[in-house]
Formats: C-alpha cells, sequence, structure tokens
C-alpha cells in the first residue's frame, strides 16, 4: 500500500468532488475506482452532507454536494498550509483572490480557503487538524496528481512561488509541454504537481484550471466503463512516457483525469 500519515506544508493533501448529486457521483466512481463512500462522523447539518471516498479503510478523497444553487460539479485540490490565514493574505498580496473562507471546518477537522489564482484557476488551502488528508495515495483507484492548465505560464510561476516558494522545472522524463512544481531538494518524480499552457489547440471556451489525477489499471477498461454509465472522453486516451491518460466530464458535469501509471511510486 501506498499509504501517507504526513504532508508537508507546501504540498498538495487532498482532493475533494463538489457534486450536483452525490448519491450518482458515489455510484460511478465506486465502479471507475473500485473505491467506496461514507459519510463524515456527526450531524449532517453541521458536516453540509460531506463525506469521505474510502478504499481499505484508509480516506482516499472527499465527496459533497454544491453548496450554492448556481454551482456546478467539480473537483477541487487543496494545499497543506500552517496558517489558513496569513496564506489567504499573501494569495491577495500576490494578485489571487479569495473565493470562500478562511473558515473552520465540521469535527475539528482544520481551516480551509478556496482561492483563486490571478490566471482564473481555483484551489483550495487547509490548514491541517484532525484530518490527517489523504491516507492512500498512487496505487489504483486511489489520487496521485495535481496539473495546472492555464494561458498565462509566467503569472502561474511568478503567484505560485510567492505563495508556496513552488519553482517549475523542465525534466526530461515529464510528459511533452508540462513543467513541474518542485520546491528545492525534491527530486525527480517528486513534486507539487505540473503546469501546462492550454494551447490553441485546445477549447478556446476552457478556463484555466487545476486538473486531478487518479490512478487506473487499464486507462482504456475504466474508459469504457465510465462511457457506459454516462461519462463522456474529454480527451485521450494518450501515451506519455509516466503511462496512459484521458480526462473524463462524469455524468454530473465534473472533470477529472485518470492515469494508468507507468512509473514507480515517488521516493
Amino acid at each position: 500500500m501506498s499509504e501517507r500519515t504526513e504532508y508537508a506544508p507546501g504540498e498538495f493533501c487532498w482532493v475533494d468532488l463538489s457534486t450536483t448529486d452525490v448519491d450518482a457521483a458515489k455510484a460511478f466512481y465506486g465502479d471507475l475506482l473500485g473505491i467506496e463512500a461514507e459519510a463524515a462522523p456527526g450531524d449532517p447539518e453541521e458536516t453540509g452532507g460531506y463525506g469521505f471516498f474510502m478504499k481499505d479503510g484508509k480516506m482516499l478523497a472527499g465527496i459533497g454536494p454544491v453548496q450554492s444553487g448556481e454551482g456546478h460539479s467539480a473537483w477541487s485540490s487543496y494545499v497543506k498550509v500552517e496558517d489558513a490565514d496569513a496564506t489567504a493574505a499573501k494569495v491577495k498580496e500576490a494578485g489571487g483572490s479569495i473565493f470562500f473562507g478562511p473558515a473552520d471546518l465540521p469535527n475539528d477537522a482544520g481551516r480551509v480557503a478556496m482561492l483563486r489564482d490571478p490566471t482564473g484557476a481555483f484551489f483550495g488551502i487547509v490548514e491541517q487538524n484532525r484530518n490527517p488528508g489523504a491516507q492512500l495515495v498512487n496505487e489504483p483507484g486511489t489520487w496521485t496528481w495535481n496539473n495546472l492548465m492555464t494561458r498565462d505560464l509566467g503569472g502561474a510561476k511568478d503567484f505560485y512561488g510567492k505563495v508556496f516558494g513552488w519553482t517549475a522545472i523542465n525534466h526530461e522524463e515529464a510528459p511533452r509541454d508540462v513543467l513541474m512544481w518542485q520546491v528545492e531538494g525534491q527530486r525527480w518524480p517528486e513534486g507539487m504537481g505540473g503546469l501546462m499552457e492550454i494551447g490553441a489547440d485546445l477549447p478556446a471556451e476552457m478556463p484555466a484550471h487545476w486538473q486531478v489525477y487518479f490512478i487506473v489499471e487499464n486507462a482504456d477498461q475504466a474508459i469504457e466503463r465510465a462511457t457506459s454509465n454516462g461519462a463522456q472522453v474529454g480527451f485521450g486516451p494518450i501515451d506519455i512516457p509516466v503511462g496512459r491518460v484521458a480526462t473524463l466530464v462524469d455524468p454530473q458535469g465534473a472533470v477529472v483525469s485518470i492515469l494508468e501509471s507507468h512509473y514507480p511510486e515517488p521516493r
């Protein structure tokens, strides 16, 4: 098992799904990834209907209803920080904006905020307390990677460098046209995630966004299961140096990427 017991500040530590149909999404991802779902402990009115995707008794990701009547289904990525309020202030100083929070989570899980970078991509930060983050990663059925798609590489590099101390680098083993977010001292394949420009070959209406990747044992078979259950293929599948990837749009409209990994786990 690829267990995680802690995350360093500046690392992605959690992903979750806000969806217009929680029960349908649980069924879809349960079949696609071979995982289960359970409700968060406590009063559902206090937790807002939030719950967890699980595997072997370990938390993998979160799931909950869209909070706004005009909201849409989407996956979100969260970076661990030591002080959510201080980091939110840094985001504003660096040209980003605050969409929600910082606010305390139920069950003393921590303090969270949803933010928007200057290029238009939303992301979250979490000051962890009782919630340890994803407890299983980098194996079939679990979250493995985050990739920023943007039309402003320079603006993204400047912003995330100021807020988290990340540097975007080229690496010969990385997929074509993808830069790697890293902090000093890390070695491939360690890293905070990826960075890729939204080029002219992609839809003009595509907004800047953070992609969330889950590992599957076989990408083509996963696509067949997903489409038979109402999903659409947004991109791929294609082969890249680390495996075979595709991007799906789930039946509720959330975009999620899958990876059939051909690379060893990060050290």
